[in-house]
């Protein structure tokens, strides 16, 4: 398996899966289904707004770590830039959009850092989201939080990683009002450096991450519950061959799914979706 957990195959056309694949049991169909479900439950959930969370002529900032660098060049700032963007989940939630509403002037970027806590997300918050002045703000950190107190010395605790988080997105408030805040949950899939031991331990910063969502009022992804149901219709390796860094596959069920939570295209279910049996 490649070391670039970007450089798998995009395809997630079940057809081709099961053809390329030793064949979908039951388990896989049932994982499929209950994705779906759940994407289109917290669609459902979306479609509640009096409005779309992107408005035409929005911009919308993707923040976090290496998993939303995914790659990206640093050093160019343009929106909608492929090389700016980098080649993971925000890219492909942003190309789709791009394709599915060319007249809306949308303006995507990526700020996501390799190796950020959220503490470090604070420390270059005001040039590289605040200045920005974004419409909507996504944001996914956390597994560094865990992972480095865990393996690296770090000494954090989950109530640091909370208490950053709250008082980031506290500030992101009081700077732009009228921001659009989507958090997404931070996630591990068993493989790779990921083993028992990271456990019940990483599940708190999981559920810290949605509370302080549900106090600032902003939409959640619940991704480790989309991992989870994705384990059982292929091994966790076909989606994050580290256990943390997803691979394109992985990558493009998280823009999927990230589309399908925030009720962002118009057309997703014709484009995007994943076809029933």
């Amino acid at each position: 398996m490649t070391a670039d957990p970007y450089s798998r195959s995009l395809s997630l056309d079940r057809r081709r899966f099961m053809a390329t694949s030793a064949g979908m049991t039951a388990a896989g169909l049932a994982a499929l289904a209950s994705i779906e479900e759940l994407a289109a439950a917290e669609t459902r959930g979306e479609a509640e707004r009096n409005e779309p969370l992107i408005q035409p002529g929005q911009t919308v900032l993707f923040q976090g770590d290496s998993i939303t660098d995914a790659g990206r060049n640093r050093a160019l700032t343009d929106a909608n830039s492929f090389d700016a963007m980098g080649r993971g989940y925000a890219w492909l939630a942003a190309a789709q959009l791009l394709v599915d509403r060319p007249d809306d002037r949308l303006k995507f970027h990526n700020g996501g850092i390799s190796g950020d806590k959220v503490y470090q997300l604070a420390d270059r918050w005001q040039a590289d989201c605040l200045d920005l002045r974004p419409d909507v703000l996504s944001i996914l950190v956390g597994v560094n939080d865990f992972w480095h107190k865990h393996k690296h010395g770090y000494e954090g605790t989950i109530d640091k990683y909370e208490t950053d988080y709250r008082a980031l997105l506290q500030r992101t408030k009081d700077a732009l009002p009228n921001v659009k805040l989507v958090v997404c949950e931070p996630f591990v899939l068993k493989v790779g450096a990921v083993d028992d031991t990271w456990f019940p331990e990483f599940d708190a910063y999981r559920a810290a991450a949605r509370d302080v969502a549900q106090e600032a009022g902003a939409t959640f992804v619940p991704f480790q519950t989309m991992f989870d149901r994705a384990a059982k219709l292929a091994p966790p390796d076909h989606w994050a061959a580290d256990g943390v860094h997803p691979t394109t596959h992985g990558a493009a069920l998280m823009a999927h799914f990230w589309l399908r939570t925030v009720g962002a295209c118009k057309q997703t279910s014709r484009i995007i979706d994943i076809p029933r049996s």
